[in-house]
């Protein structure tokens, strides 16, 4: 079996990258930087440039699944450019994904696109579920929006999709956690807002494994990829500082200081989304991290 990875060098797509290996899944990836191109059996890097509608040909030989990971980081400052930067390194990667498949024969028959909770709207009760049609009235919910629309375009060339709605990426290098720990390790650790936001979070081992999973199941519909048991804000700051042996004894952080310097960023940690993960388990998934305490001190 061989797959095409968009985004296989960032931090999902390395990780799952290797657990195909490992499974014996050839992977042919698509980058941006041609010093990251390597030929080898199981790993065939492959030159784009979606700006420029530029996509090395053999990229979709022998390929049966496509996973499209490849997406600008939202935990940059959002100016007006960079918003239309993360929206077009979603959607236009995907339309000229659609745009080769359209001309040219190949043999793909799934696709797998990552996506995000924060399609849901902040609520400090409400349990989000696959099915619910809300959509967060924000940045990101017009994100994620746009991400899944451009994902459904593909059912057009007949390819079964799958969308994965990623939770808050717990990982030693990357993800949300990095970002946590420096101030933690100042000591100078604080809950953010109210501290009582609901934080679906997930280990990166078990992201790629749902990711993976997708793959030798044949996965359609919506999943969210978060880990059973989500921790509020306030439970997670306290947890980490303690396994990094330090104190949390400023005050929280209040929303109107987040937002002075965050601005409309700080929709990302002041947003409260408790996610449930029924519909992946119930497909048969079996995640390696439930215990939030267990799988922070994997990571640090």
């Amino acid at each position: 079996m061989r797959i095409l990875i968009t985004g296989a060098t960032g931090l999902i797509g390395s990780k799952l990258s290797t657990l195909c290996r490992e499974e014996g899944i050839k992977v042919n990836y698509l980058t941006t930087s041609k010093s990251k191109i390597k030929n080898y059996d199981d790993y065939q890097g492959f030159y784009w440039d979606p700006k420029n509608e530029v996509i090395e040909g053999g990229c979709l030989k022998d390929v049966h699944t496509i996973v499209h990971l490849a997406g600008a980081s939202i935990a940059e400052p959002w100016s007006d450019s960079y918003k239309k930067t993360i929206i077009k390194s979603r959607t236009q990667t995907a339309a000229l994904l659609h745009k080769t498949l359209s001309e040219n024969s190949h043999q793909v028959e799934n696709f797998i696109s990552a996506s995000a909770i924060g399609v849901y709207p902040s609520s400090l009760e409400k349990l989000y579920f696959e099915d619910d049609k809300v959509v967060a009235d924000n940045f990101v919910g017009e994100v994620v929006e746009k991400w899944e629309a451009a994902a459904d375009n593909f059912e057009s060339l007949g390819l079964d999709v799958a969308k994965i709605r990623v939770g808050l990426v717990l990982a030693k290098d990357g993800g949300m956690l990095e970002k946590i720990k420096k101030p933690i390790s100042l000591n100078m650790g604080a809950a953010l807002g109210s501290g009582k936001q609901w934080q679906s979070w997930i280990h990166i081992d078990d992201l790629a494994g749902i990711f993976l999973f997708a793959i030798k199941n044949q996965l359609t519909g919506i999943y969210n990829a978060v880990a059973p048991n989500p921790v509020t804000n306030k439970e997670l700051t306290k947890e980490l500082a303690s396994i990094m042996g330090k104190s949390v004894w400023l005050p929280n952080v209040p929303p109107f200081a987040l937002k002075a310097l965050l601005g409309e960023m700080s929709q990302i940690v002041l947003s409260s989304q408790l996610v449930s993960s029924e519909k992946i388990e119930s497909a048969g998934y079996n995640f390696n991290y439930t215990n939030f305490s267990r799988a922070l001190a994997d990571l640090t």
